[in-house]
């Protein structure tokens, strides 16, 4: 993956002067951070605030991105704003034991923080895995298929377990027996 130079900013400015702060606000196309998912669809825009510590880098801000799918309950269209809340460290990896590094960092290589794996991380983990149009979506009727949204379909929806029938028979006897006297 070729990363845009857009994307990479010079860490050991930032690192120089701990509390240095650095804005980043740029749009890009997805191509950019290798996002290959059908659901993501438009250009990506970042807005975040790089910040020195001692450390590392404290990277804060939003990713957004446009994404589409369907609704997992009526397979209706469903689509709007992916936008992500960023807060992620980056910092220098250290052969040095007694200054270990946070494993969760993100790594700044050569010099250079590298924001594009980190989109790409983010972007992906925020799709949502199975989205509904609205929390009443009523979704199909699992017997015949229609849009349960239109109105009731008419089929029988009462679930049976089999393991019960002797039991439900004997129910059944039981009343008709007792419907009898």
């Amino acid at each position: 993956m070729a990363t845009a130079p857009r994307l990479a900013i010079n860490a050991t400015e930032l690192l120089r002067v701990p509390g240095t702060v650095r804005t980043m606000v740029t749009e890009f196309p997805l191509a950019d951070v290798d996002v290959a998912d059908g659901r993501v669809t438009g250009a990506v825009d970042i807005d975040l605030t790089l910040t020195s510590t001692l450390d590392d880098i404290e990277v804060e801000g939003t990713v957004r991105v446009e994404w589409a799918d369907a609704c997992r309950r009526c397979l209706r269209p469903v689509s709007g704003p992916l936008v992500v809340a960023v807060d992620e460290r980056y910092a220098t990896p250290s052969d040095d034991p007694a200054r270990p590094v946070n494993a969760a960092a993100f790594p700044i290589e050569h010099g250079q923080l590298d924001v594009s794996a980190m989109v790409r991380e983010e972007i992906l983990l925020a799709i949502p895995d199975a989205p509904i149009c609205r929390d009443d979506c009523p979704g199909l009727c699992p017997t015949c298929g229609a849009d349960l949204d239109d109105g009731p379909c008419g089929c029988d929806t009462t679930v049976r377990d089999e393991r019960w029938t002797a039991l439900d028979q004997l129910r059944d006897e039981i009343r008709n027996v007792g419907g009898d006297r």
